[in-house]
């Protein structure tokens, strides 16, 4: 096999790459030997047909098509490996040479790895990091594991009010007419959730058992079912059962209950430090991604368009992946959403431009400021990484391919590279309510701390944002429950 480059415009490029004639006849005899039993001539027992034979009845190149794909899935890495570019899109494929007895020809179409130059990245000026816990959040908190821990109890002697689960039978009807999908009996809603359309769940508070009441809404615009958009309908509702949840008592045996702690005061303690964890990580990651956005605006880049694409698909499959985890396939989701996939292609092009920005200047930066893994540094990842998956490390190591390793190694320069950012803000001063009673020594306080040099602190690690695909318009809830989320 050889290859040949030919630099194209906006870093894009066309390998040309030679398979040898006796590399594409092995190839030619492999799809023959797969094939074979699947074809049947006169003459001959199924699968016992000569290959000359069947290239006679069915044509000389009948298994060219399955010999080219098999040498291109072969050759094309090595190729990419031994050009020595770095090649980041799918390969755009096109034959330009096949028959038995010649060299097998081909070229690819690929982007390169485009130029990045580089500004201001040192001393960025980002806002300052409030991380302010309050007894409120702590509260809050807490409230959601008692209402994690509540029970539910049968209501007969009042009527529905927020927060209950209702037993419940509907009908919806347009100017009179029932319409397809707005039935249900016997359907379980908790008043406040927000499962069904806006304005539903409000007018249920007041229904009383066994009684019959109307509900009047209108379907949003942008309704996904065409017929109902934008209309106003009416629900004809019953109401066949009432619970409620009962909280846990706030005590230390509802603190002994859920946490290891023996005291409220205690477990309270650990929910605020958990807390304040929380909120710092998630302020560091602000930091990241704002910093990154800043030299990102002061950098210069053209992207190729086929980087772009490659991208895009990869957050599309990243996205079908996650649905498959759930338990639906990308074909349920497309009919039940009605969206397609050019459509969803379209939808998360911005979050692939930016995701490919966000690497390139990241990656720009290790290379400038010398940023390298050390094999101690890779070593500890590898053995969280065997840690997580409770796998011992020796069989971590021998699962990984070379290429995997060097992966992962890029990945850890790219987050030093984002550490390296956030260490050298510059903080501003946080947000400032415009308030007349603010006095002048109030501000000179403020002045003075942004005066102060920014503390260093580590970075979280950067993470893709959720995939804008998963942002559809979501249907009447009526219908399924709530999907779970990148």
């Amino acid at each position: 096999m050889s290859v040949t480059v030919e630099k194209l415009e906006k870093s894009m490029a066309k390998l040309k790459i030679e398979v040898s004639a006796e590399q594409l006849e092995k190839a030619i005899q492999k799809a023959y030997e797969k094939n074979k039993n699947k074809i049947q001539l006169p003459g001959f027992r199924k699968g016992k047909a000569p290959r000359k034979m069947i290239e006679q009845m069915y044509g000389k190149g009948v298994f060219y098509e399955d010999a080219a794909n098999a040498l291109i899935e072969e050759e094309y890495p090595k190729a990419v490996e031994e050009c020595g570019e770095n090649v980041v899109s799918s390969p755009k494929i096109d034959v330009e040479q096949l028959e038995a007895g010649k060299d097998f020809i081909f070229t690819a179409e690929v982007a390169l790895k485009p130029p990045v130059k580089l500004g201001k990245y040192k001393g960025i000026e980002v806002e300052k990091m409030d991380i302010d816990v309050t007894d409120a959040d702590v509260d809050a908190e807490i409230d959601k594991q008692r209402n994690t821990n509540a029970r539910t109890v049968d209501v007969t002697d009042r009527a529905v009010q927020n927060n209950d689960i209702v037993t419940l039978d509907f009908e919806g009807f347009v100017d009179g007419v029932a319409f397809p999908g707005g039935k249900g009996t016997d359907y379980p809603l908790t008043i406040g959730s927000g499962a069904f359309i806006p304005g539903f769940e409000e007018q249920l508070i007041g229904f009383e058992i066994g009684k019959e009441g109307d509900v009047n809404v209108k379907f949003p615009e942008e309704y996904q079912a065409a017929e109902l958009a934008g209309k106003d309908a009416t629900f004809k509702c019953t109401v066949k059962a009432i619970k409620a949840k009962e909280l846990p008592e706030l005590n230390d045996e509802f603190a002994s209950d859920v946490s290891e702690f023996d005291t409220l005061a205690e477990y309270k303690e650990d929910v605020k430090k958990k807390l304040v964890e929380k909120k710092t990580n998630e302020e560091k990651a602000k930091r990241e991604d704002a910093v990154v956005k800043a030299v990102i605006e002061d950098s210069d880049m053209e992207l190729p368009e086929a980087m772009i694409e490659t991208q895009q698909r990869q957050i599309v499959n990243d996205f079908a992946q996650r649905l498959q985890m759930q338990g639906m396939n990308m074909d349920q989701y497309l009919q039940y959403t009605g969206n397609t996939v050019d459509k969803m292609l379209e939808q998360v092009k911005p979050q692939a431009i930016e995701r490919i920005k966000s690497r390139l200047v990241l990656e720009a930066v290790a290379e400038k400021e010398n940023i390298t893994v050390s094999d101690e540094e890779f070593e500890k990842e590898l053995e969280k990484m065997a840690e997580q998956y409770r796998m011992e490390l020796s069989k971590l190591k021998e699962l990984m391919s070379d290429s995997e390793k060097e992966i992962m190694k890029s990945d850890l320069a790219v987050q030093k590279a984002a550490d390296f950012l956030v260490e050298n803000v510059k903080e501003g001063a946080a947000k400032k309510a415009a308030k007349k009673t603010t006095t002048k020594k109030t501000a000179e306080k403020a002045d003075d701390k942004e005066e102060k040099p920014a503390k260093k602190t580590a970075a979280k690690k950067t993470t893709a944002k959720k995939d804008d695909a998963d942002k559809e318009e979501k249907p009447k809830k009526t219908t399924r429950k709530k999907k779970t989320e990148e």
